[in-house]
């Protein structure tokens, strides 16, 4: 039996919150206190994404906005508007009048979810993460891969977006930093590293983006533990290559629902 939008909303809606719970666990600091935002596509015109100064590991269904993205995408091609004029997109863009304001990341999120193959974003401050975003080797970190599963959860790379303004411009330097990744590779990334702000993952389904997120920070986890011994030791491009390509990772993705 086919479903209902209403089903559908209720069941994506469902799976937003357990992954915004999960990404703001205060025993997995990845985002604290209004930090981060999270999303999912509902329909071809809408989709629903943590309301602004909202906390994740508490997030409720109140807490999460419906947009509509055709009145927040025609902003990514604007140059200079004032922030009242993208407060008052964010506003409009609300479905129900009457809803809390979206984040204003949702510009970020509008964009990526059209994207074939992505049904959910996750954004966090994940504190390894930005310990090496933070550093003088940010997109070096973006651009080199350390060990196996690294590659399989975050792809042979991580498209790197130097510091901007969050917002609007912050934005649309994501569309081309994401934009030269996809014509590069034929396919969207898995992960955005932001300069000294954090961590995007896109994915199909709520396991990829955790995935990711998780794999991500183990891997700047790791990175700061290597430099301590004169590390990291990267992997060469064959062997990143084999591992990406590897029969045997892709049905492991594939059970891990990535």
């Amino acid at each position: 039996m086919k479903k209902t939008l209403t089903n559908e909303r209720k069941e994506r809606l469902a799976a937003l919150l357990q992954l915004s719970h999960e990404l703001g666990n205060p025993a997995r600091p990845l985002s604290i206190l209004g930090e981060g935002n999270t999303s999912t596509r509902l329909t071809h015109e809408t989709f629903l994404v943590k309301a602004s100064g909202s906390s994740l590991g508490s997030l409720t269904k109140q807490d999460v906005v419906e947009c509509k993205a055709n009145v927040l995408l025609p902003l990514l091609d604007k140059t200079g508007p004032s922030d009242q004029e993208v407060d008052s997109a964010l506003m409009e863009s609300r479905v129900d009048a009457g809803a809390k304001k979206p984040s204003v990341e949702a510009l970020f999120h509008a964009w990526f979810l059209p994207l074939p193959g992505i049904e959910f974003v996750g954004h966090t401050h994940a504190p390894c993460v930005n310990g090496v975003l933070c550093s003088p080797r940010a997109r070096e970190f973006a651009e080199k891969r350390v060990f196996p599963d690294e590659i399989v959860c975050c792809d042979v790379e991580s498209v790197f977006v130097p510091y901007t303004d969050p917002g609007l411009r912050l934005a649309q330097v994501i569309r081309e930093e994401t934009e030269a990744f996809i014509r590069k590779h034929g396919r969207p990334p898995r992960v955005v590293l932001l300069e000294s702000h954090g961590i995007i993952t896109i994915g199909r389904t709520t396991d990829a983006v955790r995935a990711a997120m998780l794999m991500a920070e183990k891997a700047a986890a790791i990175w700061l533990g290597s430099a301590a011994l004169g590390g990291p030791t990267f992997l060469t491009e064959e062997t990143i290559a084999r591992i990406a390509n590897r029969p045997d990772e892709a049905v492991r993705r594939k059970a891990l629902k990535m």
